[in-house]
């Protein structure tokens, strides 16, 4: 679990990446980034209602949230990053999202290629 310090929470800072931030799309997840100004990253996972009913969107957020714990990717500090699910997430596998995820970070720059 990360430490509050690495979850985005506030508001303003979501609009603040929302408004100013850059996006990359993949097939079951969208990541939208911006830079900070702190020592650690901080992040957010989102499943707007177009995902479906409350159980569909809460397990897009946890299959997201199991797919970046247990790929144990070094994320660059000092960004603010928001993974919000697509519809297309409902029924899918957690290594199925996970490789779309590292896609996205990749074309981002927000991990390292091996």
């Amino acid at each position: 679990m990360k430490c509050r310090k690495e979850i985005l929470s506030n508001q303003r800072n979501f609009n603040n990446v929302y408004r100013k931030g850059s996006s990359r799309g993949g097939r079951y997840v969208v990541v939208l980034y911006k830079k900070n100004r702190l020592p650690v990253s901080r992040i957010a996972f989102v499943a707007s209602k177009k995902v479906g009913n409350s159980v569909c969107r809460n397990r897009a957020r946890r299959l997201m949230r199991e797919s970046i714990r247990t790929m144990g990717l070094e994320i660059r500090p000092g960004y603010d990053i928001i993974f919000v699910a697509r519809n297309s997430i409902n029924g899918k596998k957690c290594p199925e999202v996970q490789r779309t995820l590292v896609k996205s970070l990749k074309s981002c720059g927000l991990i390292e290629e091996k």
